[in-house]
């Protein structure tokens, strides 16, 4: 079922996406995208709720921008390279990560057509952030995808090079260890504002392996609602985090390159120790947090 058409209305005219010219109906569109399974067996005030949250006004942006509206690439431009240039600075203070940041607009104007219609990267963006975070998120993915990439080229020394066994070094980001702890500290307490039941459903897929039919099982509820409430879940965490370093008064940037940090390498994070589960589990367990 689509959403209400005055709910539409509504939202359309609070986020101003008239100055873009953006027609109702490709709004609507993006807010269904952005509701996703939130909709399944949500009540209609709780979506409501929900859209009402979003970052419409970024919304709306978005949406011109993937249709191509040079009036609304102009003002994404403007207002949005000096954040991403900041954001690219923080991650290559050598300017390396610049160049990635140039690249974003190509995906982002969308220069690939199929059936006649451009793939923008912009519809991928679903409000639940401000743009510029989401931005941030995107440009420190290609910079950890980079990295990665750049080591599976690199060669392996000879036995016999001074270059073998090299000696150590500063680490490239010396603020890494602490923005890791920033996250363990952070992440915790999130957990521990979870209701009760919240905790255990993590505990159960994260912690104990148990698949979501398992843990629906468990918990008295259907597998879908399961993988619903994880994912509204790791959302809330993620809420949770943020602003707890924004209170610690990290910048935005800093924010990104917290997350970026350990999406990188989680070093010593133990999500079971967080989930405070105890021993007993299975040796070794699937990365199930991407």
């Amino acid at each position: 079922m689509p959403i209400d058409g005055k709910l539409v209305d509504r939202l359309y005219r609070q986020a101003s996406a008239e100055r873009w010219r953006v027609p109702v109906h490709r709004f609507a569109e993006a807010l269904e995208a952005s509701a996703g399974h939130e909709r399944a067996g949500a009540q209609s005030g709780e979506l409501e709720r929900y859209l009402t949250a979003l970052h419409l006004e970024d919304l709306a942006l978005a949406c011109a921008c993937a249709a191509g509206d040079e009036s609304a690439w102009e003002h994404f431009i403007l207002e949005q390279r000096p954040f991403l240039y900041r954001a690219a600075d923080a991650l290559d203070p050598g300017g390396g990560a610049r160049d990635l940041a140039d690249s974003l607009y190509a995906e982002l104007f969308g220069l690939r057509d199929r059936a006649g219609e451009r793939q923008s990267l912009f519809r991928y963006f679903h409000g639940r952030s401000s743009l510029t975070t989401w931005l941030r998120a995107v440009l420190a993915q290609r910079h950890v995808d980079r990295l990665r990439t750049n080591r599976r080229l690199e060669a392996l020394p000879d036995e016999d090079s001074s270059d073998a066994l090299p000696a150590p070094s500063s680490p490239i980001e010396p603020e890494r260890y602490r923005y890791l702890e920033l996250i363990r500290q952070t992440l915790k307490r999130a957990v521990a504002h979870l209701p009760p039941r919240d905790r255990l459903r993590l505990a159960c897929y994260y912690a104990q392996e148990l698949t979501l039919a398992e843990t629906g099982r468990l918990l008295g509820e259907h597998e879908a609602t399961s993988s619903r409430q994880l994912a509204r879940t790791r959302r809330a965490i993620r809420d949770d985090v943020e602003r707890q370093l924004v209170e610690y008064g990290l910048t935005d940037v800093e924010v990104a390159q917290c997350f970026a940090s350990v999406s990188q390498d989680a070093g010593p994070l133990d999500l079971k120790q967080i989930l405070d589960v105890g021993s007993g589990r299975k040796e070794s367990a699937p990365d199930r947090s991407s």
